[in-house]
C-alpha cells in the first residue's frame, strides 16, 4: 500500500475502534486498490474512499419481544446502509447471537463490491440481531421478527432498501417480517424484501443460489486451467443452506463432495454425501452431522474434527469453505497448498482469514473471494426484485440460466481486471479494483453527497 492510502487506512480504523471483522475487510479491499488510485487519481481527489468507508446511515434499535413462558427479552437491532450510488441498499439480516455492529459493517462493505459485481443496479447494507432463533418455538420466531420490524419498516421500501436472508434468517422469517411489514404499511410491497416464498412473491432458484452460483464461479475459473469439476473431490465446509446447496450442483457437475461440517464436528463419507439423508437430518429433523453418520454406512464423524485437515489424508481438487468468517485459517490453507487442491472457493463471506489467502496465493492456488463467488444469492435477489416489479414469475431453467450468465461475468470482469494490472490469475485485486471502479464512477457522478 501507498503511504497515502495506509494513513487512510488508519483512520478509518481509528474512527472503527473495536470492529476487528470490519478493519480486516477494509485491509483487504486497500490493499489492492493502489494501482487503480495511481491510474486515476481522479478517486483519491474526490475522496471516494473516505466516503466508501463511511456508511451513509448506521440504525441502532432495541427488539423487545415476549417468550412462551411470558417473559419479555431484549435483544438489539441493526441495519447498516451503506451505500447506495448504485441502487437501493441490498443485504442480508442475519439473527445470531455473534452479531455487533462490527459484524455487520463489515458485511456491508463487502456488499458494496459484491453487488456491484454482479452488474445490477443494487446498492451495499446488511443488517441483523444477535438474537437465536436455534431453540426458540415457531411463536417466538414470530413474535420478535414482528417487533423488529415494527422498528425497522420506517426505513425499508423497494426504492430504498431491500433487505434479504442471512445466516438464522430463512423463508420462516422472511414470511413473518414480510407479514408485519405488509400489515404496518398497508401496501403488498413484494418488492421490499427477497427471499419470499415462490408462493407469494418468491423467485425460483433463490434458495439454490448462492451454493449453485459459487460453483459456478468455480467450473469458470477451473476452466482457465483447463480443470472442471467433473471427477473432481470436493470439501464443502458447512451444512446450511449455502453448503447444501453446493453440494447438489458439484454432484450434478460430476463432482463428489466427500465431506461437510457443522459447529459440532465434520463428517468424512468417501462415496459422497448422501443429499437426501443430509437435508432430512439438517433441514427436517434439524439435526446434527454425528446422526448422518450413524445412519450412513461407510461414513465418519469427527467430532471437533478439521475438515481441511482430510486433504493431508485423501485426494481432494477443491475446497469450498461455506459455513461463516475466518474458518480457514494459515494452517489450513498450508495443508491444502501442499498436498495439491487447485482452487479455494469461498461461499460464505470472508471465511479464509487473510494469512490463509496469502499461503494461498503464494503457492498458486485458484483462490475466488467471497464478494465474487458467493454474488450468486444477491444476484439472484436482484432478479426477485425484477418479478415483482414486473409482476412477472419466471421457470426455474430461466431464473438459474439468468444466475449462471451472470456468475460468468463476474468471474469474467475480475479475470480481465486482474490482467488489466498486471496480475492475471489474482481474483483478490479483480474482483476488488472492478467493484470498486464501478461504484466508484456513479459516486463521482453523483456528486459530492
Amino acid at each position: 500500500m501507498t503511504t497515502a492510502l495506509i494513513s487512510l487506512l488508519d483512520d478509518v480504523l481509528r474512527r472503527n475502534a473495536g470492529e476487528p471483522e470490519f478493519h480486516q475487510a477494509a485491509r483487504e479491499v486497500f490493499g489492492s486498490l493502489g494501482p487503480v488510485l495511481d491510474r486515476h487519481p481522479r478517486y483519491a481527489e474526490a475522496a471516494v474512499l473516505e466516503r466508501l468507508t463511511e456508511p451513509e446511515r448506521q440504525l441502532i434499535f432495541r427488539v423487545p419481544w415476549t417468550d412462551d413462558q411470558g417473559r419479555v427479552r431484549v435483544n438489539r437491532g441493526f441495519r447498516v446502509e451503506f451505500n447506495s450510488a448504485l441502487g437501493p441498499y441490498k443485504g442480508g439480516l442475519r439473527f445470531h447471537p455473534s452479531v455487533t455492529l462490527g459484524t455487520v459493517k463489515f458485511l456491508g462493505f463487502e456488499q458494496i463490491f459484491k453487488n456491484a459485481l454482479t452488474g445490477l443496479p443494487i446498492g451495499g447494507g446488511k443488517g441483523g440481531s444477535d438474537f437465536d432463533p436455534k431453540g426458540k418455538s415457531d411463536a417466538e420466531v414470530m413474535r420478535f421478527c414482528q417487533s423488529f420490524m415494527t422498528e425497522l419498516y420506517r426505513h425499508l421500501g423497494e426504492h430504498t432498501d431491500v433487505p434479504a436472508g442471512d445466516i438464522g434468517v430463512g423463508g420462516r422469517e422472511i414470511g413473518y417480517l414480510f407479514g408485519q411489514y405488509k400489515r404496518i404499511t398497508n401496501r403488498y410491497e413484494s418488492g421490499v424484501l427477497t427471499g419470499k416464498g415462490v408462493g407469494w412473491g418468491g423467485s425460483l432458484v433463490r434458495t439454490e443460489a448462492t451454493g449453485y452460483g459459487a460453483v459456478f464461479f468455480a467450473q469458470r475459473m477451473l476452466a482457465t486451467r483447463g480443470r472442471d469439476l467433473d471427477g473432481a473431490r470436493v470439501l464443502v465446509s458447512g451444512s446450511g443452506n449455502v453448503a447444501i446447496y453446493a453440494i447438489e450442483k458439484v454432484h450434478q457437475l460430476g463432482g463428489t463432495v466427500i465431506a461437510c461440517s457443522d459447529s459440532s464436528g465434520v463428517v468424512h463419507d468417501p462415496a459422497g454425501i448422501d443429499l437426501d439423508l443430509l437435508r432430512q437430518i439438517k433441514e427436517v429433523e434439524r439435526g446434527r452431522l454425528s446422526d448422518y453418520a450413524a445412519r450412513r454406512a461407510g461414513a465418519e464423524y469427527l467430532p471437533n474434527g478439521d475438515i481441511w485437515a482430510l486433504a493431508a489424508t485423501t485426494h481432494v481438487d477443491v475446497a469450498m469453505p461455506c459455513a461463516t468468517q475466518n474458518e480457514l485459517d494459515a494452517t489450513a490453507a498450508t495443508t491444502l497448498a501442499n498436498h495439491g487442491v487447485a482452487a479455494v472457493v469461498e461461499g460464505a463471506n470472508m471465511p479464509c482469514t487473510p494469512e490463509a489467502v496469502a499461503v494461498l496465493r503464494a503457492a498458486g492456488v485458484l483462490f475466488a473471494p467471497g464478494k465474487a463467488a458467493n454474488a450468486g444469492g444477491v444476484a439472484t435477489s436482484a432478479l426477485e426484485m425484477q418479478q415483482n416489479a414486473s409482476r412477472d414469475a419466471w421457470t426455474f431453467e430461466y431464473a438459474e440460466q439468468r444466475l449462471s450468465d451472470i456468475m460468468t461475468n463476474i468471474h469474467d470482469s475480475c479475470a480481465e481486471t486482474a490482467a488489466e494490472y498486471g496480475e492475471p490469475g489474482d481474483y483478490v485485486l479483480g474482483a476488488n479494483v472492478a467493484g470498486f471502479v464501478r461504484v466508484a464512477d456513479a459516486m463521482l457522478a453523483l456528486g459530492v453527497i
